[in-house]
């Protein structure tokens, strides 16, 4: 979509003052949120996009914010967050942490600013419109033909922010909503849609969602909460604290995603990496490589190495070699599989990488990205020893069972996606985790020789 098809039309009266209202608040709150991508740049401004608002009187208002930092284009349209801000004249004290800021200009001048998600109250309109299709100002709510959405579900909304935020409904149901909103359909909604349609229950089925009235950008999903089931990370980390075995759920796990690999085949187009398709990917990669090594001087030893990686999958496809691809996961790891108290594993959180572009998250590609991602997470959960080589070999053996084909057949291009999430990897802790920043520097150690 060009840029001229999503600059906003110019603010009415009413919302610039509205926007001058929280503009000095948003410029000391947005960046301290988990879900800000733009963080270490000044806020220099904002544009708003629409206001929508879901109470009466200000209480609670939908926001999408363009927000200005250099050194991109001050003309350009910014990076956009969706924001959900209720206002009163006092919060109430179990609303503090929440609390964004006292309003000291504009047409609400005297309330105080607060994030609208921690407000059960909130919560519950929220879900009410949910459970509701239809539009309503610049946004419109739309039911899925998967389960339904009761009344009165008592509202909690999750602590462990990251990209999104979400809000469990009863146990029963959880919204995500995103935060850093592009155009076009969000794969969290589009390939669970999918899957439900070719009838694939490895991942939940999305109940409701809501989008731009214009259909152009998705902005969140409601999807069934798995009640009692347990994070693979945090299964993986319990069975190395006791010296137990993880290979039999790393077996189970790799046929699950076969599964729903093999579904979203036979559920949306595929297509064929050439030689073409496996240059311009080897190059994408050499490129981050390269340009990560600059700002992680820790990689720069590893880099000759690694760049072999690449390379040697450009040679391949030089030689006529070609796969398979599809739609992928695209940020696959133990974090984002779930293990029901049956023992079934389920796949969540299809949204991808979320520092890459939405378009770039929607590209197909071998499935060897995705077990890279995995593989990956083996690694992170126990970086030394014959735990993670245990895991990894029981993940690759029941994927095969269930794909027809081991992915370790392919070793060029695992060991190219590995080195490629690796570095990624890397760039992620030194800036945010600097403490982890060993894990995927043994990893590439090992990848580039």
């Amino acid at each position: 979509m060009s840029e001229a098809a999503t600059r906003p039309a110019a603010p009415t009266a009413g919302e610039s003052a509205l926007l001058m209202s929280l503009d000095p608040l948003l410029r000391e709150w947005l960046p301290r949120q988990r879900w800000f991508a733009g963080k270490g740049r000044p806020v220099t401004g904002f544009t708003l996009d629409s206001v929508t608002e879901l109470l009466p009187d200000a209480a609670l208002l939908h926001l999408l914010v363009r927000v200005h930092q250099p050194p991109a284009d001050e003309e350009g349209p910014g990076d956009r967050y969706q924001l959900l801000i209720g206002t009163a004249e006092a919060a109430a004290p179990h609303l503090a942490p929440a609390v964004i800021g006292h309003i000291t200009q504009g047409p609400l001048a005297g309330r105080t600013a607060y994030e609208a998600l921690q407000d059960p109250r909130h919560s519950a309109v929220l879900l009410e419109r949910l459970r509701i299709p239809g539009a309503l100002g610049a946004l419109r709510f739309h039911r899925g033909p998967h389960g339904e959405v009761p009344r009165d579900l008592a509202p909690r909304p999750l602590t462990a922010e990251q990209s999104n935020s979400s809000v469990v409904y009863g146990d029963t149901l959880i919204a995500k909503v995103f935060r850093r909103v592009a155009p076009g359909r969000n794969p969290d909604l589009e390939l669970p849609l999918a899957l439900a349609r070719e009838g694939c229950d490895r991942v939940p089925a999305p109940v409701a969602w809501f989008e731009t009235s214009d259909g152009e950008a998705t902005l969140g999903v409601l999807q069934p909460f798995l009640r009692g089931a347990a994070d693979g990370w945090d299964l993986a980390r319990q069975h190395l604290a006791k010296q137990e075995d993880f290979a039999a759920s790393a077996h189970d796990l790799g046929r699950a995603t076969a599964e729903v690999h093999g579904a979203l085949a036979r559920a949306l187009p595929t297509v064929t990496y050439t030689r073409a398709h496996i240059d311009q990917l080897a190059a994408a990669m050499t490129h981050r490589l390269e340009s990560t090594a600059q700002q992680v001087p820790a990689l720069l030893p590893y880099v000759p190495g690694l760049r072999t990686a690449f390379d040697s999958l450009a040679a391949l496809g030089a030689e006529g070699r070609t796969w398979q691809a599809q739609r992928v996961h695209g940020d696959l790891h133990l974090g984002q599989c779930l293990r029901e108290p049956s023992g079934t594993w389920k796949l969540i959180d299809f949204e991808g990488e979320p520092s890459r572009p939405l378009a770039e998250r929607r590209l197909p590609h071998p499935v060897h990205r995705d077990i890279a991602g995995m593989l990956r997470s083996f690694d992170y959960a126990s970086p030394h020893g014959d735990w993670s080589l245990s895991c990894r070999a029981a993940y690759c053996t029941g994927y095969a069972e269930v794909a027809g084909t081991d992915p370790r057949t392919s070793p060029v291009l695992l060991r190219a996606y590995e080195t490629d999430k690796a570095v990624y990897e890397a760039l992620y802790e030194a800036r945010h985790r600097p403490d982890w920043l060993h894990v995927p520097l043994t990893a590439l150690k090992r990848l580039s020789s």
